[in-house]
């Protein structure tokens, strides 16, 4: 056979052409079936999608803070044991001894801790307590220190169920001369105590000493007075006409009517440092001897810079730095009108090789003024009449880098924590007088508060 027609590839026909929809079927992802879906429906499947994975997110977030929770020690809770009902607006509390002071809208009230029961109140002058301290001298007796919403300084003396008051501490017969007390402490025992005074234009601070041993003489004679003559109230009167809460009664009003406590001593008045102004020396041997007679080095005033140099360095200071001077506004330098004051106990910077003391009573007290570099150390020792006419200077000054912002002292008065306006915390070991450590906090931060655990 021969062939007519030379050999080729005959051309596809119609019905072998691939349709649209199965062109590269085989090359198509299984998970993107969903693509050859219409524009509506493929905008409605991925909306739902994101929901679904969103909430899945949320649920496994929500998963992991549960299982880090679990991880976490659990806080115990603690729930009251007992409770004491007030019936005025509590302020303030201490707590001295088996006995919880509260201070109310309208006077003072005791509670007991063994029974959480009131146990005597005090509202003589309808004045509210907004401050108490209290501290426990012995015998059955308390001392309290209490500041009221007028600013008056009240001391108490608690015994045996009963407040007596012993004296007002910044009260004056003018009403418009008084300085209102913004801040009380007490030292521990009892022994003595310390208000801040603030006037129009000034502030200063008294410590007195509390005459505890006369205290405790004077109302045990009283009360053995009152016990004899309930006694023979007793003894002259049927039980059914007086009973034993009427003579209690009377006990306690015969202690509070009879008893007169001794007011306590003024010791120390300190006021803050002045300014540093220019010198009225002529030359280094004064200020040499202004050394020598007693004054103490640290507070910036024994110098021999003239007024004349510091107005010049002002004029230049003011004359450079203008524009900040300008944006910040300035400022006069004012007299500190707020002071944090310890009372701390002996130690060798405190304590000199004559003196006589006890290692648990306060020897000095440390005070720093708001704004100022120096913590100073004064000796309750001295006598108002040794510095009279002339302001009382401390025995010891520890001058800082920076203002002292605040400062606490440890429970056995050794340790000093200063920490300045510039976040830096120093201990001091007050025993020995030189620093243990220096922290420094993070910068543009400012410390409140410090205290020893």
């Amino acid at each position: 056979n021969t062939r007519k027609h030379p050999l080729r590839i005959p051309p596809p026909s119609g019905k072998d052409w691939p349709k649209e929809e199965e062109e590269d079927f085989f090359l198509l992802d299984p998970d993107r079936k969903r693509d050859v879906l219409p524009q509506p429906f493929r905008m409605i499947h991925k909306l739902v999608m994101e929901v679904f994975e969103s909430a899945v997110e949320i649920i496994e977030s929500r998963e992991m803070l549960r299982e880090a929770q679990k991880r976490k020690v659990q806080p115990k809770k603690c729930f009251p044991t007992a409770e004491f009902q007030v019936t005025e607006r509590a302020n303030c509390l201490a707590v001295s001894g088996k006995y919880v002071f509260v201070g109310l809208a309208v006077g003072l009230a005791a509670f007991s801790t063994c029974d959480f029961k009131g146990v005597c109140a005090w509202d003589a002058a309808k004045t509210e307590i907004c401050a108490i301290h209290a501290s426990d001298l012995g015998s059955e007796c308390h001392v309290l220190l209490a500041v009221d919403e007028m600013g008056l300084a009240w001391l108490f003396c608690f015994h045996k169920e009963s407040f007596l008051l012993v004296k007002i501490l910044n009260e004056v017969e003018d009403i418009s001369q008084r300085s209102p007390c913004v801040e009380v402490v007490l030292s521990r025992g009892g022994d003595y105590a310390g208000i801040l005074l603030q006037g129009n234009t000034k502030a200063w601070l008294e410590i007195y000493q509390l005459p505890q041993d006369s205290w405790l003489t004077e109302v045990e004679k009283n009360t053995e007075a009152a016990e004899e003559m309930a006694c023979s109230e007793r003894s002259t009167q049927c039980s059914s006409q007086v009973g034993p809460f009427l003579l209690q009664e009377l006990l306690e009003s015969e202690i509070q009517a009879d008893v007169k406590l001794d007011p306590p001593v003024l010791l120390l008045t300190v006021r803050p440092p002045k300014p540093i102004t220019g010198t009225s020396f002529k030359g280094p041997l004064d200020a040499l001897k202004e050394v020598d007679d007693g004054s103490m080095l640290g507070l910036g005033y024994n110098h021999l810079i003239k007024d004349s140099q510091w107005e010049l360095q002002e004029a230049i200071f003011c004359s450079t730095y203008q524009e900040y001077l300008e944006a910040e506004g300035v400022f006069k330098e004012e007299i500190p009108r707020y002071a944090t004051f310890h009372f701390l106990l002996p130690s060798r910077i405190l304590v000199g090789p004559e003196m006589t003391v006890q290692p648990d009573i306060p020897v000095g007290i440390g005070v720093h003024w708001d704004g100022n570099h120096n913590f100073c150390l004064y000796l309750l020792n001295q006598s108002l009449k040794d510095k009279a006419g002339s302001d009382l200077k401390p025995d010891v000054v520890w001058p800082c880098a920076a203002p002292i912002a605040c400062s606490a002292v440890s429970s056995c008065s050794r340790y000093l924590a200063l920490a300045g306006e510039d976040a830096t915390i120093t201990i001091w070991d007050k025993h020995l007088g030189y620093p243990l450590s220096v922290t420094a906090i993070l910068e543009e931060r400012f410390i409140r508060s410090i205290h020893f655990l």
